[in-house]
């Protein structure tokens, strides 16, 4: 039976490109044809039942967390599960070496055990309102005044659109929070973005809750199980997940934290589902994915492999190797760069795991047949070859120029600002220079940075990128002071670092504060009114980078500037504008087919099965059970990715599993694999049976198809979630958290 549904839904796209599985849909704006692919695979929710404005449908269950991740609420008071990997950076900020919940994990017995997370917000989607009209006459009022009685080229239009769009559109999403406001509603944050190439704009409403606090977390043995070794892998065994609640004012409205504040009553939450799943069965992602570029052409796409993607591979490995060496030697370090090397690693690998999938699965060679299919559809019409004949030519040409400095201008960004003192220098000159009512932002950032900052490790960090930097790219892209190491330290880049970190001022947040809000005195002033003086911005400066790290930060800009800025800044408004012109190409050449707009982290639905899957040769089952987790711990004891404290590992091996067992192999169900389509942003994300139950938390994609960000291989891209079953057991028996379990439908 199941294969007899999984070939209906693949029948129902035939004619098109479209894969069964592939799809971010907009809840609210879903194609007919792909819900009624999800209907035959399993779904039995209502278009009603999944979006609604009244805040009682699955979509007002599902958060955006923090910006970077999804999360999903599921109880009545605002109880929140998302992943562990998520919730790291705010594990991480509420550790110290006396009381270190990163490695011991921590449970709040009751609400006033559970604790504050400074800066952790939740946004919950409200709705969505078109804004093309708006939009489009806000631009054709730029193009109107440009105008002035002559005509404009596609150049100049591309140039001003992308000096614009941004302008007009944080202009609608002001002026819609000024009237949230002034109509009396509180919490309301808008954000209007682009959709199909700039065919569309949507301007989305949410409720945002900065009251945040964390409730649950395992040791991070568990929930980082595998470490960088099982990243973007399976099989996997991680229990990614941790949990958090949401709080809100007296009257349930949004509020900064106050001890006065409780817990949030939701009108909907997730209802969870212990049932399980076989191969084939249902399965839904709502969540907020981050980027894609599915209709990017190939020579963009040869861009990202060959000219962004290496220099982030190759940097982010120096900087790793002398960072993971100290945190292994001291503790403290360890937990101050957990979260700043989970992040850098995460993308360091997904990067190599992309180029990989897409030189094996010939990638850039299927997009550039797609585009053969293109140039035969618009050379058969003069009006479609009128509009759509230079999109190729000048997407070549325009890549072509900007290669080396695209190329250098990697390298330069992953290693100066992979140099944190050299952005604490940057910082600083920012700060003066900055609205008196950014300044609180600035400030807000750097305290928080030095909270995770050891110049120990910063310094030999500044002697390896520096170094690795120099023989990466062509002396035209050094910075002047590359001559002072080559002149006065004969190129030894650990006594140089040395020296600038013994007399710079920034290695700490006092030395920071105090160098970026000095006053300078004008020669036009007064001794007697320096206090009341008006700020000499170029005195300032100039004290400013007599700091050597501040220095060091205005060499980078004036070389960047020089010779990095002008050749980036020309051709990217022109290939931005192809681009677009390229995606409406594609729609319109497949006007009568499904189509979704790329990520660009609003809320999806996607759906798919519960499905295993085969690749070389190899057969990948789609769960884990707990014999793999022992077993890998046992054979890889010598891995520290796979370390395990001994009372946990007693637990994993006591079988007491009750009502969490698997119903088809007895065991306890860990992480299992669907045919989602995710990306990055998707973390968290809740997965849903087709009664809309939870049944677990979406966590990574596989290695074999890191490529789907770019092009979706339905036979091979697969959706890692941890099982809710693997959840709800720690739960309950590490953590003996029965208040938690009882808190659940």
């Amino acid at each position: 039976m199941i294969r007899n549904i999984f070939a209906l839904a693949v029948a129902l796209l035939m004619a098109g490109n479209l894969c069964a599985d592939e799809g971010m849909w907009l809840l609210g704006r879903t194609d007919k044809k792909a819900m009624d692919m999800a209907r035959s695979l399993g779904l039995q929710l209502t278009d009603e039942q999944l979006y609604g404005e009244d805040g009682t449908s699955l979509k007002d269950c599902v958060v955006d967390f923090g910006d970077y991740c999804s999360g999903v609420i599921v109880s009545k008071d605002g109880l929140l599960f998302t992943n562990h990997h998520c919730g790291y950076r705010a594990i991480q900020q509420l550790s110290t070496t006396d009381d270190d919940i990163l490695g011991n994990g921590f449970v709040a017995r009751t609400h006033e055990e559970e604790r504050p997370v400074e800066g952790l917000y939740v946004k919950v989607w409200q709705r969505a309102e078109d804004v093309t009209a708006q939009v489009n006459e806000e631009l054709e009022k730029i193009y109107a005044d440009e105008k002035q009685g002559r005509k404009l080229g596609k150049q100049r239009l591309a140039v001003l659109y992308n000096e614009n769009i941004s302008r007009v559109l944080m202009t609608i999403a002001s002026n819609a929070e000024r009237k949230a406001e002034a109509d009396g509603l509180k919490g309301i944050v808008c954000e209007a973005k682009s959709f199909e190439g700039g065919r569309l704009y949507l301007l989305n409403y949410y409720r945002q809750y900065s009251d945040v606090r964390l409730v649950f977390t395992v040791p991070q043995s568990l929930g980082k199980f595998g470490g960088d070794t099982d990243n973007w892998m399976w099989p996997r065994q991680t229990a990614d997940f941790s949990v958090f609640r949401i709080y809100a004012d007296k009257e349930g409205q949004p509020a900064e934290y106050s001890a006065e504040n409780v817990p949030l009553q939701p009108k909907r939450w997730a209802r969870i589902s212990i049932d399980g799943f076989d191969q084939g069965s249902y399965c839904m992602t709502i969540g907020y994915p981050g980027s894609t570029s599915r209709y990017l052409s190939s020579y963009g796409i040869d861009e990202r492999v060959n000219v962004t993607n290496i220099p982030m591979i190759q940097v982010r490995g120096k900087k790793q190797d002398v960072w993971s060496r100290w945190m292994r030697e001291d503790r403290s370090v360890g937990i101050k760069y957990a979260s700043k090397y989970a992040s850098s690693s995460n993308y360091w690998k997904n990067s190599q795991g992309m180029n990989e999938a897409v030189k094996r699965l010939g990638i850039i060679e299927q997009k550039e047949q797609k585009e053969q299919d293109i140039r035969r559809w618009f050379s058969a019409d003069k009006d479609l070859k009128k509009r759509f004949s230079k999109m190729f030519p000048t997407l070549k040409k325009e890549y072509k120029a900007r290669h080396d400095a695209r190329y250098a201008s990697g390298f330069a960004n992953e290693t100066f600002r992979g140099i944190e003192i050299i952005s604490f220098g940057r910082m600083a000159s920012t700060y003066a220079q900055s609205h008196p009512n950014y300044r609180e932002t600035i400030l807000d950032y750097v305290r928080s940075a030095y909270k995770d900052y050891d110049p120990r490790v910063d310094e030999e960090t500044m002697a390896v990128l520096l170094e690795n930097y120099a023989q990466q790219v062509g002396s035209k892209y050094l910075p002047r002071f590359y001559s002072d190491i080559r002149k006065k330290y004969n190129n030894d880049y650990r006594a140089y670092a040395h020296d600038i970190f013994s007399k710079t001022k920034l290695t700490t947040f006092e030395g920071w504060y105090g160098l970026a809000n000095a006053k300078v005195r004008s020669s036009k002033q007064i001794a007697d009114s320096l206090e009341q003086a008006v700020l000499d911005e170029k005195a300032y400066l100039s004290y400013v980078e007599s700091d050597p790290a501040a220095a060091l930060a205005k060499q980078v800009q004036e070389m960047s500037e020089s010779v990095l800025s002008a050749p980036l800044r020309r051709t990217a408004p022109t290939i931005a504008y192809n681009e677009n012109l390229l995606t409406q190409a594609v729609l319109e050449m497949e006007q009568d087919q499904p189509h979704y707009s790329d990520a660009n982290f609003t809320q999806r639905m996607s759906f798919g099965i519960v499905s295993d899957y085969t690749n070389a040769g190899t057969h990948h089952d789609f769960l884990t059970t707990m014999p793999s987790l022992i077993e890998k711990i046992e054979k890889h004891g010598d891995n520290p990715d796979y370390a395990m404290q001994a009372e946990i590992l007693a637990l994993l091996k006591s079988h007491d599993y009750g009502r969490y067992a698997d119903r088809r192999t007895g065991e306890l169900p860990l992480c299992f694999l669907t045919t989602n389509d995710i990306t990055g942003g998707n973390s968290g994300s809740p997965m849903f049976n087709g009664k809309g139950e939870l049944i677990g938390l979406a966590f990574d994609g596989n290695w074999d198809a890191l490529s789907s960000d770019i092009s979706f291989d339905g036979a091979l891209t697969r959706c890692i979630g941890v099982d809710i079953r693997f959840v709800l057991w720690l739960m309950e028996k590490w953590g003996k958290a029965d208040h938690l379990i009882k808190e659940l439908e």
